[in-house]
């Protein structure tokens, strides 16, 4: 099994000192996104400095775009299947933890509830991440994933209706067209993934998936 998938997309070795850096810092930037957002959320937006309320990026944060975002880049930039697949929970490890140690320690309540979808993610997501490192490979596998991946990007970007077609938020805009160019890999891999991707974004746009968060 390992030999077909290393034809898909073949791991590359690096030292021991850097894969703990490389995961370290991943874990350092989930708690500090997660604070932040979490920060964000306890601040009245006429708190914030104008630039921050212009680009509410309190409801910027609550949504899932921006973590799908930077775990799809944080898979597809590792080194293997298993490095993304580690760095990925480490990244929604700091991130959700420290977001509701936040809520819990400082805030001073508990959403339970909410809080189990997130963690349930993250549990989730070492399963994601190794599928997703294999969107940069070569041949139909790769295609499938990174349209899968464009569908998902699609729908946190757009909303799509009988009579309509709107950008639900200009900032989610941005990060549609920065997975294009993380999944880019030539003009002919990428037609493919982006009729694809949104083909099935059209199909799929009436369904709510995973609590309608995706």
């Amino acid at each position: 099994m390992l030999g077909f998938l290393n034809k898909i997309r073949e791991p590359v070795s690096i030292t021991i000192h850097k894969k703990i850096l490389y995961s370290l810092s991943v874990l350092l930037a989930g708690i500090l996104l997660g604070t932040t957002s979490k920060i964000l959320d306890e601040t009245a937006s006429n708190l914030l400095p104008p630039m921050l309320e212009v680009l509410d990026l309190r409801n910027f944060f609550s949504r899932i775009g921006i973590w799908l975002f930077f775990a799809v880049l944080i898979s597809v930039y590792s080194k293997t299947p298993f490095r993304a697949a580690t760095n990925v929970f480490l990244f929604f490890v700091g991130m959700v933890g420290s977001y509701y140690l936040y809520t819990a320690l400082v805030a001073g309540f508990f959403p339970e509830s909410y809080m189990m979808i997130w963690i349930t993610m993250a549990f989730i997501s070492p399963f994601m991440a190794f599928v997703c490192w294999y969107a940069r490979g070569n041949g139909i596998i790769p295609v499938i994933i990174s349209a899968l991946i464009f569908m998902f990007m699609t729908r946190q970007a757009f909303a799509f209706g009988f009579w309509y077609l709107d950008i639900r938020n200009g900032l989610e805009m941005i990060l549609w067209i920065g997975t294009f160019f993380v999944l880019y890999q030539s003009p002919g891999q990428m037609a493919k993934v982006v009729t694809i991707g949104v083909l099935a974004f059209f199909l799929t746009a009436p369904l709510n998936l995973f609590w309608g968060m995706l």
